[in-house]
């Protein structure tokens, strides 16, 4: 089954085809970062005027992908060449399955130019329609172009700029949500401290990179073998790691910083690496030590993660570390960085686990799309 994937939740204008839930045949993201970067955040309503810019340029070149790989699989099959159309639409109906969209959680706008894309492709072609929540979809992150695919129970960690959340997974069609955050998440906390120090928007990767240029504690080799933070002139704290709960609270972390930043004579290069440094080793040592928690109580096979944090690299190290000296029989996945992010390629793989379509009709926008209820 070939799914065509639809996802505008935010600045991203993502648009797959991906097969059985797990071959990806296309997957195409245009990101209008770059002109959110020069106000610090996402604008809205900017954000939105570029997804109707370039919902049609990425679904076109999404779908002509497609063809391509579907003529050369044709091509190899029948040993021989034949006529092919780069119309983007050629072939459509009979080549794509389903047309699976973001229907939430997100902003209205960007959300609304996927939404009627995908109505429109639905009704004229009479394809199903499967909505989703992409918040869910990042999990599938996991199962694409992947040859060490999760085994159930799995815990599965969702960090991204909005969402902070840990859901407890025993099957595809059997999830619980154990916990998330109470107000900030860990990239909305990665990207308010990044503006603080003066650092670029996304803040975490902007924060990554001081981070590691910060020699003064700890040198690199040492800082892979160990879990533990190295106590400097700045010190953060760790909100709620101490709790028996999965929940998080990152909102206090700012505050922190602010106070700090008032502490310091004056932010230059050699402080903001510190900063970047220990606010980075805040945020992680929270996500691993409660993600690895929830997976000891409900004894998992597998920790997933999945969302754009996912990305950052002392988090995955700290995974990995945290598990080898626990001794745990647990497998880590971890979804390359252009699968962490917002893409369409998760909407289908979803859709296709969950093949829950509704008529184009009944499809509605719900930016505030609910994470905590999964109703399969």
């Amino acid at each position: 089954m070939k799914i065509l994937g639809i996802e505008t939740s935010c600045d991203e204008t993502a648009c797959a085809v991906v097969e059985d839930g797990v071959k990806v045949i296309s997957n195409v993201v245009s990101s209008s970062s770059t002109l959110h970067s020069k106000t610090g955040g996402i604008i809205p309503e900017v954000a939105s005027r570029e997804q109707l810019k370039y919902m049609i340029p990425v679904l076109e070149e999404a779908l002509i992908l497609g063809e391509k790989a579907k003529k050369r699989i044709s091509e190899k099959e029948n040993k021989k060449n034949s006529p092919f159309s780069f119309s983007p639409f050629h072939s459509f109906a009979s080549s794509i399955d389903a047309v699976a969209v973001t229907i939430g959680p997100g902003l209205i706008g960007s959300l609304l130019i996927g939404i009627e894309t995908a109505k429109t492709i639905s009704l004229l072609t009479n394809k199903p329609i499967i909505p989703v929540n992409h918040i869910f979809a990042h999990v599938y992150a996991n199962w694409l172009d992947n040859k060490k695919v999760p085994k159930f129970p799995v815990v599965a960690l969702i960090v991204s700029g909005g969402h902070t959340e840990l859901f407890l997974i025993k099957s595809h069609t059997d999830w619980k949500w154990i916990g998330g955050t109470l107000d900030d998440a860990a990239g909305e906390a990665f990207d308010k401290t990044a503006r603080l120090l003066g650092l670029g928007y996304p803040g975490g990767p902007e924060i990554a990179k001081m981070a590691s240029s910060h020699a003064e504690f700890i040198s690199a080799s040492a800082l892979s073998q160990t879990l533990k933070r190295v106590q400097g002139d700045i010190i953060l704290p760790r909100p709620m790691i101490d709790t028996k709960d999965f929940n998080f609270s990152f909102s206090g972390l700012k505050t922190a910083v602010i106070r700090e930043i008032g502490k310091t004579k004056q932010l230059n290069n050699d402080t903001i690496s510190q900063f970047s440094y220990e606010i980075q080793e805040a945020i992680t040592d929270v996500l691993v030590e409660k993600t690895i928690a929830a997976a000891k109580k409900y004894n998992v096979k597998s920790i997933l993660l999945g969302g754009g944090v996912a990305a950052n690299k002392r988090l995955s190290e700290k995974f990995k570390l945290s598990i080898a000296r626990g001794e745990l029989e647990i497998s880590l996945h971890i979804p390359p960085a252009s699968l962490c992010t917002d893409n369409a390629a998760v909407i289908a793989s979803y859709a296709y686990f969950h093949h829950n379509p509704k008529p184009w009709q009944e499809i509605q926008t719900d930016p505030n799309l609910s994470v905590e209820v999964a109703d399969f």
